[in-house]
C-alpha cells in the first residue's frame, strides 16, 4: 500500500499541524526511518541551503523517539534514492519544474509502497488540475488523483505582492470551471492534510 499526505502549505508556520503532518507522514517507519527531502519545485540552486534549513527547523517536529536518516533529492538519482527510502517529502514552490521532472515517471510505479508527503505546489502537481497562487491562474496537474486542488485557501499568501491580495472566492470559482466541472474540489486552509492510501 502506497500512502500519500496532502498538506496544503503553511507547515513552516503551524507548529502543531507539521507535528500532525510529520507523525502521519512517517507512521510505522521506526525509529530510523529514511526519509528522502525532494526540493525539485524551487530553484535548482536552493535545494541545498533548503534541505539544510528544513531538516534543521522541522528536526523538533519529529514524532517522538523517531530520528529520520536525512537524504537530499537529486534529479539525476531519484528513482533510486525513492527505492531506498521509507518516506518521500515532496516540498512545495513552483508548479512547472517538478510537474516537468515528476510527468517521466509512471508515479504509482515510482512511490509504490512508500510513504509520500506533498505540501502546496507538489500536492497540486499530482492533482488532476490546481491553482495556481503564484501564477493567479487555473492550470493542468499531471492528474494522478481525480480532483481538483486548491492551496493556502483563505491565507494571507502573497499579501505583500503588487497584485494585491488573493480575491479567493474567485479563485475557488476559476478553478471549479476550469476543466472537468465534475471533478470535487478540495481546498485547504494552511496545515490541512487529506490522507490517501492506495
Amino acid at each position: 500500500m502506497t500512502k500519500y499526505i496532502l498538506n496544503s502549505g503553511g507547515l513552516k508556520a503551524n507548529t502543531e499541524r507539521s507535528k500532525a503532518y510529520f507523525a502521519e507522514l512517517l507512521e510505522g517507519l521506526g525509529n530510523k526511518p529514511k526519509l528522502l527531502w525532494c526540493f525539485f519545485a524551487t530553484l535548482p540552486d536552493d535545494c541545498e541551503v533548503r534541505f539544510e534549513r528544513y531538516t534543521k527547523l522541522f528536526e523538533s517536529r519529529m514524532p517522538e523517539n523517531v530520528h529520520p536518516l536525512n537524504e537530499n533529492a537529486r534529479v539525476e538519482s531519484f528513482e533510486e534514492q525513492v527505492k531506498k527510502a521509507d518516506a518521500i517529502y515532496l516540498h512545495g514552490g513552483r508548479i512547472a519544474p517538478l510537474y516537468e521532472i515528476l510527468e517521466k515517471y509512471d508515479i504509482a510505479q515510482l512511490f509504490a509502497g512508500k510513504s509520500v508527503g506533498t505540501n502546496s505546489a507538489s500536492s497540486m502537481v499530482l492533482a488532476e488540475a490546481a491553482w495556481s497562487c503564484d501564477e493567479r491562474e487555473a492550470t493542468k496537474g499531471l492528474g494522478f488523483f481525480p480532483f481538483k486542488y486548491l492551496a493556502h485557501y483563505q491565507s494571507d499568501y502573497g499579501a505583500d505582492d503588487p497584485r494585491g491580495p488573493i480575491n479567493w472566492d474567485q479563485a475557488y470559482k476559476d478553478l471549479e470551471e476550469f476543466g472537468d466541472v465534475n471533478l470535487p474540489m478540495h481546498a485547504l486552509k494552511e496545515g490541512e492534510f487529506i490522507i490517501i492510501k492506495k
